[in-house]
């Protein structure tokens, strides 16, 4: 993994007047979902006891997505002097927790656990480079283009588990597919509708309720930023992910169909 410090943000040279409203609002949340990391390692411990080696990378994965969760409440405080990240992250713990104390797997095995964690890494990374070059604020450009290559950093640490573990007990590429596919389609499920609502809605309404349309509010704004470039560089990844040729027919027609919908999401959402 790569290894900075917050030191290395060029805090000093951050721009109020570059800030945009929509983006800020999403940085808001990102910054609650990447500062809830233990939960997931706690959850990840359980999946992979016994493997030590493992369980280490898996510590230090989550002490980096702590701090990424971290810097960007730092920046969203900065951006906007009224945020409270910390509080905002309390009301975020509070309204959505994941299951703990698991021993195995809800993706049903090892290698559906890794299949799983590389599409959420190739998610994180798409997302922060589609913000490092959407954003003219310096200190965000710098913040997220670290986020990007340690996020996919992370992938490769799956990746690589992921080929020890299915070298020891293969799983299908139909299984491989259907994991993919299902966390793929998890990108839209309350973590971050919750996030949103903690970041965006309670610091102004401390009696709103939750709603599942929070999670639109934040998707309409995040899918915004990508560019083709974000959507080819994703779908190699999640190729690679279970296993297939990142380029050739698959990989164009792929990319094509995914661009093809990210752009009808967004112009949905516009209408």
């Amino acid at each position: 993994m790569t290894g900075w410090t917050p030191d290395e943000i060029p805090w000093a040279r951050f721009e109020r007047a570059a800030v945009d409203a929509d983006l800020l609002a999403v940085i808001k949340t990102a910054a609650l979902v990447e500062a809830n990391a233990a939960d997931y390692v706690a959850y990840l411990s359980g999946v992979f006891a016994g493997d030590a080696a493992f369980l280490s990378e898996i510590e230090r994965w989550g002490v980096e997505e702590q701090q990424h969760g971290a810097i960007l409440g730092r920046w969203a405080e900065l951006a906007d002097p009224g945020f409270d990240f910390a509080r905002a992250l309390d009301d975020f713990r509070a309204g959505f927790q994941i299951p703990q104390g698991a021993d195995q797997s809800i993706r049903g095995s090892r290698c559906g656990e890794l299949v799983a964690r590389q599409v959420v890494e190739t998610g994180t990374s798409s997302f922060y480079s589609a913000i490092r070059d959407a954003t003219p604020e310096p200190v965000l450009q710098a913040i997220a283009g670290r986020i990007a290559a340690d996020e996919f950093a992370h992938y490769r640490l799956f990746q690589t588990h992921f080929t020890r573990y299915h070298a020891a007990a293969p799983v299908s590429l139909r299984t491989r597919l259907v994991v993919a596919v299902t966390r793929f389609s998890e990108a839209g499920d309350d973590e971050l509708g919750w996030a949103w609502f903690a970041a965006n809605v309670l610091p102004h309404d401390r009696t709103a309720q939750y709603h599942r349309r929070y999670t639109r509010e934040y998707g309409i704004r995040a899918l915004r930023l990508y560019r083709r470039r974000h959507v080819d560089n994703g779908v190699r990844m999640l190729l690679r992910a279970v296993a297939l040729r990142p380029n050739g027919t698959l990989f164009r027609m792929a990319s094509a169909a995914m661009w093809g919908l990210l752009r009808l999401r967004v112009a949905t959402a516009a209408g």
